[in-house]
This record gives C-alpha cells, sequence and structure tokens, in this order.
C-alpha cells in the first residue's frame, strides 16, 4: 500500500498589497496575493516581539476574480491551499525557484468599510459564540444511578 501524501496549508493575515489580476491566453483569471502573517518569538532582551512572514498566493478562476473585485492592501484573509514548487530560469540565464501557495479557498475576514474600528478591519467569526458552554455547573450532582450508560 502506498504512502499517503498531504499538503495542506492554511493561512491567516493580512493583504499587503492590493490583488494583481490578470488572464492567461486561455482565458482562465488567476490573481496574486501577498500575505503578512506574524510570528510571536522572544527578542534578544526576553520581549515577546510580532516577526512577520510574507507568503505569495496564488488563487485560480471566478475566486481570483472575486478576490480582485473585494480584496484590498490590509484587508485580513484566510487561506486554504497547498504548496508549489516551481523553477524557472531568469533573463541572465539563472535557475530560480520559489515555493507558491495555491488557493483551494479564501475567506474574506472583517467588514469591507471597517465601520466603527477607524477604517481599520475587525475579524469576525462566523460561527456564533454560545455563551450556554459557560454557564456554571448546576450544584449536586446527579447520582451514579441516573447515568444512562
Amino acid at each position: 500500500m502506498a504512502a499517503t501524501n498531504i499538503n495542506r496549508v492554511v493561512l491567516t493575515g493580512n493583504l499587503t498589497r492590493d490583488p494583481e489580476l490578470r488572464t492567461t491566453p486561455s482565458g482562465t483569471s488567476v490573481c496574486s496575493l501577498r500575505l503578512a502573517c506574524n510570528t510571536r518569538r522572544r527578542d534578544s532582551s526576553g520581549e515577546w516581539a510580532d516577526k512577520p512572514n510574507y507568503f505569495d498566493i496564488t488563487v485560480w478562476g471566478a475566486q481570483g476574480e472575486n478576490c480582485a473585485n473585494y480584496l484590498s492592501k490590509g484587508r485580513p484573509v484566510a487561506v486554504d491551499g497547498r504548496l508549489e514548487w516551481r523553477e524557472w530560469d531568469d533573463q541572465q540565464g539563472n535557475k530560480r525557484q520559489a515555493v507558491d501557495i495555491i488557493a483551494d479557498s479564501v475567506q474574506f475576514l472583517g467588514s469591507r468599510d471597517g465601520g466603527e474600528n477607524g477604517g481599520r478591519f475587525a475579524t469576525q467569526s462566523d460561527v456564533p459564540a454560545d455563551t450556554g458552554d459557560f454557564a456554571k455547573a448546576p450544584a449536586g450532582g446527579a447520582a451514579d444511578d441516573d447515568i444512562p450508560f
């Protein structure tokens, strides 16, 4: 039996520039995004500091068109995709290589207008919080005879 390979990337961050939309000669839309994701680590003084990481993301087809139409620099997004390695020769004939992220889905986070956050995007979950999860348990637990299993 062959081993199963997994190539999955999940990132959340903010766009560092406006999306760039192109069209292939065959008419397929392709959108390029640049995403910044912070990693927290201790600096030389022992204080926590954010270190940005930058990722190039490619979004194909109608989803790429939506990214170009509705996203802009600074907008928070969540990306689910896969890594793809590529190589090419530059204009001087040198071999170049890169690892890109090919997006399977891009979720727009926050609101477009920024609203009451002074133009900043507020990240919001699309899953509402269930405050019942934080309710105190009733006093005096059930007897062992009341357990249904």
